[in-house]
């Protein structure tokens, strides 16, 4: 387990968090690690709880902690990026029954007294009434084209539940999640966390020319994976590919100088990153936190049809920090272009994630 090494005072009065993030691929939870460190080091008990991967890598990251599984969104992409309005348009009953399920373990979690507060990363339905609850997210402007206003109001709808909105990023110049994460006239509570990362720069030396880190729902993961094979497996660049499926031990395979394994632990991850020259990845925002933190360049490839990957991609682009291209569009000839752009560099993480916590504390003494 990875250890966080700045100072902290524990608290009077500890509590029991549920901490519970979305599982749509993995960034969710994995912002979560950071969170779930600190809440533990100052003295809190935490409850993990989420679905599938991202339960998987949470119980892996905190074999220690109590966790408990929610109901699933269970939401694919559609094959084709201009479908996948429609494709989520269709499960939005199936969204709003898993919601209803969400807050039927929550309420019982709160009438027996397991749990004192909760986080919750974007699942809509993991908030109670009786007890403080926090939501995190980068986007409080929901992108999805030429509905933005509606899916935008319709999820603030939700956030003002919460007693607070966490948003990941600074409040001024420098952000990353641009429009995303910033409102000009909010109206409910918002604290600014700062660039959140599980990870640290490390000092070592290259060991691989590309690094590949593929995350996401299907089937698109798997249409990125295959496309990233073809076109580098005969590259005779040493490249090293994460799937992004987590399973009970990571597997491994070599093809030539492609190396391809499920997953990596965050301390393994944390030193893959370090190790590599360039990193081509989806530019999902946990992803670019991570980056950041670590002072990386990289290729985004966002998801076909996610608008705010596609957003996040054109704006560092734009910044010229980070070149991208459409999924159908990338060759390997296009990394030459990194070369040109200035990289994820000149930003810090927060460490100072205590402070966020009084929220629970607060409702405690009173």
């Amino acid at each position: 387990m990875k250890e966080f090494n700045y100072k902290f005072k524990r608290v009077k009065h500890p509590k029991t968090i549920l901490v519970a993030p979305l599982h749509w691929g993995l960034g969710h939870a994995t912002r979560c690690i950071p969170i779930i460190h600190e809440l533990v080091k100052v003295g809190h008990e935490v409850i993990l709880a989420s679905d599938g991967g991202a339960l998987h890598l949470l119980q892996k990251e905190f074999p220690k902690l109590e966790s408990i599984e929610l109901p699933s969104y269970d939401i694919e992409y559609s094959k084709k990026g201009s479908h996948f309005k429609l494709k989520l348009f269709i499960n939005l009953p199936h969204i709003r029954k898993i919601m209803k399920q969400e807050s039927k373990v929550v309420n019982a979690l709160v009438k027996e007294g397991k749990i004192d507060g909760i986080i919750s990363d974007n699942r809509l339905g993991v908030y109670s009434k009786k007890v403080p609850s926090v939501f995190i997210t980068h986007q409080l402007n929901v992108l999805s084209g030429n509905t933005s206003w509606l899916s935008s109001k319709a999820h603030q709808k939700v956030i003002k539940k919460f007693d607070e909105c966490w948003v990941p990023d600074i409040d001024g110049p420098g952000n990353l999640s641009g429009k995303l994460g910033h409102l000009k006239k909010p109206s409910f509570s918002i604290r600014y966390m700062g660039i959140l990362s599980r990870m640290e720069p490390k000092g070592l030396p290259i060991k691989y020319d590309i690094l590949c880190l593929l995350s996401g729902p299907e089937p698109q993961r798997s249409m990125l994976e295959e496309k990233l094979i073809q076109e580098l497996s005969t590259s005779g660049r040493k490249v090293l590919l994460v799937r992004g499926v987590v399973e009970d031990e990571s597997r491994s395979e070599t093809r030539d100088s492609l190396t391809i394994v499920n997953f990596l632990t965050t301390e393994a991850l944390e030193k893959a990153i370090a190790q590599s020259k360039i990193i081509i990845a989806r530019s999902g925002y946990t992803t670019i936190m991570d980056l950041a933190a670590l002072n990386k360049k990289a290729y985004f490839i966002p998801t076909p049809g996610q608008y705010e990957q596609e957003y996040l991609a054109h704006r560092l682009k734009m910044q010229r920090l980070v070149p991208s291209c459409k999924q159908d569009d990338f060759r390997i000839e296009k990394l030459e272009e990194i070369s040109d752009f200035k990289g994820l560099s000149g930003y810090k993480t927060n460490q100072k994630l205590r402070n966020l916590f009084y929220l629970f504390e607060r409702e405690r003494e009173l």
